[in-house]
């Protein structure tokens, strides 16, 4: 039978309708479009894919059990190695990673790997309500410090061994960027609670409002009897530029941004939260933030949404997907372009006057790319004379985020790099004997399933260690 050469459409919210709400833009496979999906797979002998896929879910395996209707199955499968499936499902960048290495991909569009394993957790959750029963106890206790997608994943590798897990997050909600960082039209809260949930049907207790290295330090956690500590505590720390006026009123990181919606609930007409609603908003970056940030000013009533990125469209670090998403809705995008001042309200005269110190617009300078650097892409040049303004009255910076140095400067002997990133050896150890650390608190911002990947290594390290104690 010959193989249809495209993957089956994502239904999704038309883009005039989703611009202006916070529900799911994608609408997920139906049970008949995710098998006619499935039978495009090949179920190679060498499997590719798994290899492209950090935490190595046996693919096409999964892939085969939605080709015979046992859905349940199909889950079962991704569970082995996956602790967040539905979250997987939404956000991690298929394309470059799974996607990439399918054999049907090679003269055709790859099967969609990662739609797939949406449907599969979101129909597990809809028809499933089990609890899961949790595994006998071993006798040990390990802590995990931060509830994002690397400890989420670390604590679940490791209840499933039968640890005793805790989980130590700084917010008042366990998902860490999954609740503050990405929009509930990508990623409904909903989906994150259920996947939270599921960890702590498996033993995992969660202790929100701890601030390692404030409410308790990392020595601290062994003198309570943890006998080893995993560090996922994130990459929360918000870059600037340092241009003149990113101090005024109206300028944001996207961090910032986008906590005061998720988070905060300011996409919520009953919320009073405080965020900048409507007028004009300009965000800086080209990466999936910075589409994130652009997306949800457009959704909380901005009347023109402007996107600046120094690079062009085809070196714009986004998500194909989001990129295109973005351009539907509205946002429009000044590639080449890079700000050189924020300008505000100054009226010395009149102190009392309610505009002043607050933004009224971004002095934008055009530019091309010149030769290549140490990555190898083309470097952004300046083109002499060419400064423009746009006219906007908020301004939110997503140009990356750095690990907070916190628990560096709480912890003695933690190494870290020049950027504040915790230094680690392949199995995640630190300077630190029974510390351990992965995803941004190590590398710096990236994506959801590296940090996942980070977790899974670590939990096997951790359970090697103790394992002969």
């Amino acid at each position: 039978m010959a193989i249809i050469p495209k993957k089956h459409e994502m239904p999704t919210q038309d883009p005039l309708v989703r611009a202006k709400n916070f529900d799911e833009v994608a609408l997920g496979y139906s049970e008949e479009t995710a098998v006619a999906e499935a039978e495009r797979c090949l179920n190679c002998k060498n499997r590719p894919c798994v290899n492209g896929c950090p935490v190595n879910i046996n693919i096409p395996d999964f892939i085969t059990k939605i080709k015979e209707k046992d859905f349940e199955g199909a889950y079962q499968i991704i569970s082995q190695d996956s602790s967040l499936p539905a979250v997987c499902g939404r956000v991690c960048p298929q394309e470059t990673q799974c996607e990439s290495k399918c054999t049907v991909g090679i003269k055709n569009e790859p099967v969609g790997i990662g739609r797939l394993e949406r449907f599969v957790a979101d129909w597990h959750n809809e028809n499933v309500k089990e609890a899961a029963a949790p595994p006998t106890s071993n006798g040990h206790k390990v802590a995990i410090v931060g509830a994002g997608p690397s400890g989420l994943t670390c604590a679940g590798d490791l209840a499933k061994k039968g640890y005793k897990v805790s989980i130590f997050e700084a917010l008042h909600t366990a998902g860490g960027v999954l609740v503050y960082g990405i929009p509930e039209f990508r990623l409904p809260k909903a989906i994150v609670a259920k996947e939270v949930d599921g960890l702590k049907e498996l033993g995992v207790d969660v202790e929100t409002n701890v601030v390692i290295g404030k409410t308790l330090t990392i020595d601290e956690l062994f003198d309570m009897g943890y006998e080893a500590v995993f560090v996922g505590s994130g990459a929360g720390l918000p870059n600037f530029m340092n241009i003149p006026g990113e101090s005024l009123k109206g300028v944001y990181s996207a961090n910032e941004f986008l906590t005061r919606s998720n988070l905060m609930k300011a996409y919520r007409d009953v919320n009073d939260t405080p965020i900048m609603k409507g007028g004009k908003v300009a965000v800086v970056g080209g990466g999936n933030v910075a589409m994130d940030a652009a997306r949800t000013a457009l959704r909380l009533g901005a009347e023109h949404v402007y996107l600046v990125y120094r690079r062009s469209m085809e070196e714009l670090p986004a998500r194909a997907e989001e990129v295109e998403h973005a351009i539907e809705e509205g946002v429009d995008f000044h590639i080449l372009r890079n700000p050189v001042e924020i300008l505000g309200y100054e009226n010395p005269d009149d102190r009392m006057d309610p505009k002043n110190g607050f933004v009224k617009g971004i002095n934008i300078q055009k530019m091309e790319l010149g030769e290549p650097d140490e990555k190898g892409r083309r470097r952004p040049v300046p083109v002499e004379g060419s400064e423009y303004v746009l006219d906007v009255d908020a301004v939110v910076m997503s140009i990356g985020t750095s690990p907070n140095p916190l628990i560096k400067d709480t912890t003695e002997g933690l190494e870290v790099n020049n950027h504040g990133g915790i230094i680690v050896n392949e199995d995640g150890l630190t300077s630190r004997n029974a510390v351990y650390a992965g995803g941004d608190a190590v590398t710096g911002a990236a994506t959801v399933i590296s940090a996942m990947g980070a977790g899974k290594v670590a939990a096997k390290a951790i359970d090697e260690y103790l394992s002969k104690k």
